[in-house]
C-alpha cells in the first residue's frame, strides 16, 4: 500500500500526476466532511467555504505581507477553525435542515464577498499566489499532499476509534439518550464542526498554493456538492468510503471530460445511478456482499 502511494510520480505522466494531486485534495475534503456528517450527523454546506478561507487567508498573507506560504497555510487553517467554531457555536443548536440552510447561506455570502472585494481578493480574476517551492515540481507537490492526506487520515482514524469517536457516534445514533447519559451534545457537535473546518482550511491552503491561483470557484456550491457526492457515493459513515469516492469520481470526471459540457450531465447520471442502486455507497455495498454466504 505504501509503495503504491509513492510510485505515481515515477510512473504517471504530468497530467495524471496532477489528477492524483487533485484527488488527494478531495480525499482531505471528503474525509473531513464525512467526519462531521457521517459520525455526528451534521450536514453542513460550508465545508468548501472553509477551504476557501484557508486558501485566501494564506494567499493574501503571502501576496500583501510577504509571509511564507508554509506559515500562511497554518494561519489560514487557524482562521478557518476560528470561523468554524463561531459558526458552529451559533448554529449547532438549530440542527437538521436549519443548520444546513444556515451553512448554505454562509457559503454564499462568503462567495459573494470574495467576488466583489476586488482590492483584496482580485474578484473573478482570481488571486495569484506564490508556490510552496522555489522551482515548480508536481512531484514535490504530490508528496506534500500525500503527507498531509495521510496525516489527516491517521488523525481521523485515531479519533473515531477513541473515546471521542464513541461520543460522536452516540450523538449521531440518539442525541436524547446521549444527553441523558451526561454527554454535552452541543460541545461535541461544536468540537466536530471546528475540527473539520480546520481540516478544510488546511486542504484549501495547500490547494491554493499548488494551483498558484485562488478563485471564487473554490467556495462554490458546485465544489461543495462534489465533495458531498464523493463522501456519499464512497460510503458515508465509513473510514474508507470518502477515500475511494474521491479517487473514483475525480478520475471518472477526467475520463468523461472529453464530452465537453455534457460531462457534467454524465457525471450527474453516474452519481444518480450509484445513489439509486447502492444507497449505502461503494463501501456499504461491498460490506453487504461480503456478509452474504
Amino acid at each position: 500500500m505504501a509503495v503504491g502511494a509513492i510510485l505515481p510520480p515515477f510512473v504517471l505522466s504530468q497530467y495524471w500526476l496532477h489528477t492524483m494531486i487533485i484527488s488527494l485534495f478531495y480525499v482531505m475534503m471528503a474525509a473531513s466532511w464525512n467526519l462531521l456528517a457521517g459520525y455526528t450527523g451534521q450536514v453542513s454546506f460550508a465545508h468548501a467555504a472553509f477551504s476557501a478561507v484557508g486558501a485566501y487567508v494564506s494567499g493574501m498573507l503571502a501576496v500583501f505581507l510577504g509571509l511564507s506560504p508554509w506559515l500562511g497555510i497554518l494561519v489560514g487553517t487557524a482562521v478557518a477553525a476560528l470561523l468554524g467554531f463561531g459558526l458552529g457555536f451559533l448554529c449547532i443548536r438549530m440542527g437538521g435542515i436549519y443548520l444546513s440552510l444556515t451553512t448554505l447561506g454562509f457559503s454564499e455570502i462568503l462567495r459573494i464577498i470574495i467576488t466583489n472585494e476586488e482590492s483584496w481578493t482580485r474578484g473573478t480574476m482570481g488571486l495569484q499566489t506564490p508556490g510552496l517551492f522555489a522551482e515548480y515540481s508536481k512531484t514535490n507537490y504530490y508528496f506534500v499532499f500525500l503527507a498531509a492526506t495521510v496525516g489527516m487520515l491517521i488523525f481521523i482514524h485515531r479519533l473515531i476509534r477513541s473515546e471521542w469517536g464513541l461520543t460522536f457516534r452516540a450523538v449521531l445514533n440518539d442525541e436524547v439518550a446521549a444527553s441523558s447519559s451526561g454527554i454535552n451534545t452541543i460541545r461535541v457537535r461544536v468540537l466536530a464542526f471546528t475540527l473539520t473546518s480546520a481540516m478544510a482550511g488546511l486542504a484549501g491552503g495547500l490547494y491554493g498554493h499548488y494551483l498558484m491561483l485562488v478563485t471564487p470557484d473554490i467556495p462554490s456550491l458546485g465544489q461543495m456538492f462534489l465533495v458531498l457526492a464523493m463522501a456519499v457515493i464512497g460510503g458515508m459513515g465509513s473510514f474508507a468510503g470518502p477515500i475511494i469516492g474521491s479517487f473514483v469520481l475525480e478520475i471518472l470526471s477526467e475520463y468523461i471530460r472529453v464530452y465537453g459540457e455534457y460531462h457534467v450531465l454524465l457525471f450527474g447520471l453516474v452519481a444518480l445511478a450509484v445513489s439509486r442502486f447502492a444507497p449505502e455507497g461503494i463501501m456499504g455495498t461491498w460490506a453487504k456482499m461480503r456478509r452474504q454466504p
